[in-house]
């Protein structure tokens, strides 16, 4: 297999551009720069598209891995033919490769090998001879194979013919174009069937009586059975009619339909696909179908991740952070607009969980007054864990009602996912010596309103919440695609070298967390990175680290103005030259007085001035827009979060009531909406749109605010039914 042209046809990209990329990914240079600043030689692929080739590559390689292994194997046992070059040479995943080597794999001991050590295969040979008619009949034939020789004992005839039938039976399932055949046909006209294991209610009753044909079962069902199957709820199969499947292997072996043989070996096919197929079959089946929907899965918890992570940060603003809870207290913590830890405070407002105390609330309410006033608080940021809805209410209603409360407060509700495992973390510790765990959580749940994207870096991936099934994916494959997603985010955005945690430096293209505590230590030693050459006095920071992470890196009101930009250090003296062709200076960048730049270019010729510059036209291109917007942060373009100053309870919702909220989750069947009632309501995907939606992310993203209509609530369950039918396109 040539993988080039593979890869090439696959993605649809000119076979040189796929040499280019493999070529840059073989140097070891990272996703985020080969797409940044390796345009040209790409073709300008995305961050997506290079992990997506990334994955294939890898996988293409460990299949021609495999391809040579097993035919080195099988020519070991002097066994290579043509045909089976040929067969292992078409093989395109490794699941075929596997059934090719099948039957040459050294094997236990099975009732065919058992057959065999007594001598049974001329018998089975001359079975599957297929003949009309036979000189000796097969019956009068196995009569020859009757030993009564130590170790090899065979009875009588029936013991012989069955053997044979063994052997028969054996050869069937190993070969691996009826292997492939049935595969595909089990997929095409099979179903998944799940009943009850216990006689009890739980959250998987609708798969108590279930069956939908396998090519229509979507992924998230997938996962669901998956789950219940491993929590001894359901029990699961794969079902096809028996007779379908024989059909599907008589097809194949039978050549002739009015041979003596016949009936023996359409009892030998219906043993072979009952033993020994179709319970492999099965197994393989269901392993493709969680294959399928974890990628599936894993692809909407990725693209979750990445809306949640670039989702607008609000900037400039002091901010009190609510971390809501009853009898432990809800702690309280106000950080500046740097994110500066400027106060912290408990308060019990609900210390009895169901009966409120009016001086716990008047108490709390003093003590968080206090904090407004006296650090001049912008907004409060409020948890969406326990008693979440009962502070909402308690600030809105009772904080920001009262007379003394500064004007202008707000209040907003961020989800808490992993603020929790964050302030255990050592890394929490290390940041926060002298405040406990629940202070530390409250800090989290301020600044990941001030910057989401520097606060969630801290927490692993999987513990932010916005997925599906996470828990029941491959751990290392579920690690890995999502610390590419906090990767790309990272490097999109670009980091501030002398403000960012280690933790948020170590996702930045070429800087490991050795690398990244190393600045950390710099900079706390010798003072702020004045230029991004500095950078190069860190240990563990080489030529090839820094040619990486340079260009992501940012040094807001640096000397050298580049420096606080996306420009890259290697295209410095192109950017110089630019401005100088075009009547401007340095000081125009800083000021932003490039708005007649871009006109000035196009006028020129913009291939024509890439040409004279000696670099590309993408790289001309970006070097323009980073000069017109040095240090503009992609986050702006974002819907910013949603700022309250009143409260909703789900009793007040109403059928066809109109509210804003803001998507929280995007999952297969739907996404999950924060309305401003702690209940996040769902808004099926039946129900998103007057046009047929395939999937939910065609539509909305985590972070968006929508505009969305109450259909239906269920106020016992705390479950909301949303619709946008009848509201048009979301996006016009």
């Amino acid at each position: 297999m040539d993988i080039l042209k593979t890869l090439a046809k696959e993605f649809n990209i000119k076979e040189e551009n796929v040499k280019n990329t493999v070529d840059l990914i073989d140097e070891g240079n990272t996703i985020p720069f080969i797409s940044r600043y390796r345009k040209e030689v790409t073709g300008s692929l995305d961050d997506a598209t290079l992990r997506d080739l990334y994955d294939r590559l890898q996988y293409l390689r460990k299949l021609e891995e495999r391809r040579a292994e097993i035919s080195s194997l099988i020519e070991a046992q002097e066994k290579l033919t043509p045909e089976i070059t040929l067969a292992l040479n078409n093989a395109t995943t490794l699941v075929e490769l596997e059934d090719i080597y099948r039957p040459f794999k050294p094997k236990r001991t099975t009732r065919a090998s058992i057959a065999r050590a007594k001598g049974l295969e001329p018998l089975a040979n001359y079975i599957m001879e297929q003949r009309d008619s036979y000189d000796v009949s097969i019956e009068e034939y196995a009569k020859e194979f009757i030993s009564t020789e130590e170790g090899k004992e065979v009875p009588d005839a029936a013991a012989a013919l069955q053997g044979a039938s063994d052997i028969i039976a054996e050869d069937v399932s190993n070969n691996a174009e009826i292997r492939k055949m049935l595969r595909e046909f089990t997929v095409s006209y099979g179903s998944i069937t799940t009943k009850a294991a216990k006689d009890e209610p739980s959250v998987y009753e609708n798969y108590y009586e279930f069956s939908e044909p396998i090519k229509k079962l979507k992924g998230h069902r997938v996962l669901a059975i998956n789950r219940g199957e491993k929590e001894d709820f359901l029990k699961v199969s794969v079902t096809l009619p028996e007779e379908d499947g024989v059909a599907q292997l008589v097809s194949r072996v039978v050549t002739n339909k009015d041979s003596a043989a016949l009936p023996y070996i359409m009892a030998t096919l219906k043993d072979a696909y009952n033993r020994l197929l179709f319970p492999a079959i099965e197994r393989e089946v269901r392993t493709s179908l969680f294959d399928e929907a974890s990628e599936g899965a894993l692809k909407v918890f990725a693209e979750n991740l990445r809306n949640l992570l670039l989702v607008s940060p609000i900037k400039g603003k002091t901010v009190l952070g609510y971390d809501p809870g009853y009898g432990h207290g809800c702690k309280l913590a106000v950080v500046d607009k740097t994110g500066k830890v400027m106060d912290t405070a408990v308060i019990y407002p609900f210390r009895n969980k169901d009966r409120v105390n009016e001086e716990d609330l008047e108490r709390s309410k003093a003590i968080v007054l206090k904090l407004i006033r006296k650090n001049n608080v912008d907004v409060i940021s409020i948890g969406n864990g326990t008693a979440s809805r009962e502070s909402e209410k308690f600030i809105a209603e009772r904080v920001l009602r009262d007379p003394t409360c500064p004007t202008g407060v707000k209040y907003t509700i961020v989800s808490e996912a992993g603020a929790s495992v964050y302030s255990a973390s050592k890394l929490a510790t290390e940041e926060f010596p002298d405040f406990d765990v629940m202070q530390r959580s409250a800090i989290s749940i301020a600044r990941r309103l001030q910057d989401p994207l520097a606060e969630l870096v801290k927490i692993e991936p999987k513990a932010i919440g916005v997925g599906q099934y996470q828990h029941d994916m491959k751990q290392a494959r579920l690690t890995e695609a999502l610390g590419g997603v906090v990767e790309d985010c990272v490097n999109g955005v670009g980091v501030d070298i002398n403000t960012a945690s280690y933790s948020l430096l170590s996702y930045v293209s070429g800087i490991n967390l050795a690398a990244a505590k190393n600045i950390v230590a710099y900079r706390e030693e010798y003072g702020e990175f004045k230029t991004r050459k500095q950078i190069l006095k860190v240990p563990k920071i080489g030529e090839k680290a820094f040619t990486q992470c340079a260009g992501f890196l940012r040094i807001p009101g640096a000397k050298e103005v580049f420096d606080s930009t996306g420009v890259h250090p290697e295209s410095y003296a192109i950017a110089e030259e630019l401005l100088h062709r075009f009547g401007f200076t340095t000081d125009d960048v800083r000021n932003s007085n490039l708005v007649l730049l871009r006109f000035k270019v196009n006028q020129y010729g913009l291939a024509k001035l890439a040409r004279e510059l000696g670099c590309g036209e993408p790289t001309l291109e970006d070097i323009i827009g980073e000069l017109e917007k040095p240090g503009r942060d992609i986050r702006d373009d974002a819907p910013a979060p949603i700022l309250s100053t009143e409260v909703l309870d789900i009793k007040d919702l109403k059928p066809d009531m109109l509210l804003k909220g803001t998507v929280r989750n995007v999952v297969d069947f739907g996404c999950f909406v924060d309305i401003g009632v702690h209940h996040d309501g769902l808004l099926h995907i039946s129900a998103m749109s007057d046009r047929y939606i395939k999937h939910p992310s065609e539509l909305f993203k985590t972070g968006d605010v929508i505009e969305v209509r109450i259909k239906d609530v269920d106020v016992a369950k705390h479950r909301i039914s949303l619709t946008r039918k009848g509201m048009g396109d979301p996006h016009k």
